[in-house]
């Protein structure tokens, strides 16, 4: 009988092992991955890779996006747009590379300016299961059903003036979908039922803006939950500051002042600190504790990192490491997430975009000209290899299991190891 018992607990073990080995790693259900930093510590991705090496399929999408496809049950779902922005889509693929779904969710009669390096599509969707949420910043939001990729509730009168275009992803909280308003022309947060696409709340950002010029009040970010489910707290990055609001009601917790605007990169977050890029010019990333309430500005930033942060890419952090890589000439940092000590400073070349990964042992890189450096995760520097793609990302990267899906500007790839 005891030997019954032993056999029935380990059996039981194993299954649960299996079973969360399998939500978190089957599921990527935001540009951050399941962990939303960028980690995905139980895949074993390919280490090379090329056109003809270790590629599954590759299909070509229409139009031309730069967000981040999503993953749930077997699909991948991302955003597209056509004719310079008159005609926004929504794609969703299959893991065996075929193309499941084209929906235009929206026509624009006059799409605003971009900048040059932006798209129409470069927010990244949010899934859940049976949902899929996407968001053109102020030309719209929708929600779709993706059994049948029928379109459930579209919002167009959530508006802003981006100046670049869009580039804030939303995020879900419970019954919530939130994104960031942060325009030259109106600075908010918005959250809106995500079974109805009603307005929850909605709250203006409150530092005072009146004398800061027009280009220096807008923002890219995208707002990250921290924090337990009975004390949550939404850090999100704007322009002249950083604010935390409770996600339930969208009462604001704290803010944080300082110099910079235009800022792209999501916050990470570590054992009780928050890391927030401030600037798209002069990035420094701040290490925040999140605990404060009203102006926290003097009493709540533990450390900062002034040399080499990235303006677009989004940092990757695993077991008290932070990973960061510049926009400009690639130049890659390792920092101590507890103290800001810089571990090591690799100049990697290129122009990035795209944000960094974690996966098992192995750090990614990916830039706009189509190289992945691949390094080893620690506390030394250690390239392992570099691989290259006839198209250079902009989109951030998705991992599924253990297969990596890279979307450069003209197609989807599924890149896995074979032989294994």
């Amino acid at each position: 009988m005891f030997s019954a018992r032993i056999r029935r607990c380990v059996i039981l073990c194993l299954l649960s092992c299996c079973l969360g080995g399998s939500a978190r790693g089957d599921n990527w259900p935001d540009f951050r991955g399941p962990n939303r930093d960028g980690r995905i510590s139980t895949a074993r991705l390919p280490l090379r890779w090329s056109e003809k090496e270790n590629v599954t399929w590759k299909v070509e999408l229409p139009g031309r996006g730069w967000s981040t496809p999503v993953a749930w049950n077997e699909q991948l779902w991302m955003t597209s747009a056509e004719e310079d922005g008159k005609s926004l889509l929504v794609l969703c693929v299959g893991l065996d590379g075929k193309l499941k779904h084209r929906v235009k969710v929206f026509e624009v009669e006059k799409p605003a300016p971009i900048n040059r390096l932006n798209s129409h599509a470069s927010p990244s969707p949010v899934i859940e299961d049976g949902r899929v949420y996407v968001h053109f910043g102020t030309s719209g939001t929708a929600c779709l059903d993706t059994a049948t990729a029928k379109i459930l509730w579209t919002r167009r009168d959530v508006n802003l003036d981006h100046q670049e275009g869009a580039g804030s992803s939303p995020v879900l909280f419970g019954n919530l979908l939130i994104f960031h308003c942060d325009g030259r022309d109106r600075q908010y947060i918005a959250a809106l039922n995500k079974k109805t696409g009603k307005t929850a709340w909605q709250v203006e950002r409150s530092i005072d803006l009146t004398k800061t010029p027009s280009h220096a009040r807008k923002a890219f970010s995208t707002p990250l939950v921290v924090g337990s489910d009975k004390a949550p707290v939404l850090v999100s990055p704007a322009a002249q500051g950083c604010y935390a609001y409770d996600p339930r009601d969208g009462r604001e917790l704290w803010h944080l002042k300082y110099k910079g605007f235009s800022a792209v990169p999501r916050p990470v977050a570590f054992d009780g600190l928050v890391y927030v890029v401030t600037d798209f010019a002069r990035p420094h990333l701040l290490a925040v504790r999140p605990n404060g309430r009203g102006d926290v500005t003097e009493t709540h930033v533990t450390w900062t990192a002034t040399a080499q942060m990235p303006s677009t890419p989004s940092p990757a952090i695993a077991d008290g490491l932070i990973y960061t890589v510049t926009d400009k000439g690639g130049v890659a940092c390792c920092l101590d997430a507890k103290t800001g000590k810089l571990h090591w400073r690799q100049r990697l070349g290129g122009n990035f975009s795209a944000s960094p990964i974690v996966a098992g042992e192995r750090v990614y890189f990916f830039d706009r000209e189509g190289n992945t450096t691949v390094m080893q995760r620690g506390r030394q520097a250690k390239v392992l290899g570099v691989n290259r793609l006839d198209n250079g990302l902009m989109a951030s990267p998705t991992v599924v299991g253990d297969n990596l899906y890279l979307r450069t500007r003209t197609g989807l790839y599924r890149i896995e190891a074979t032989g294994r």
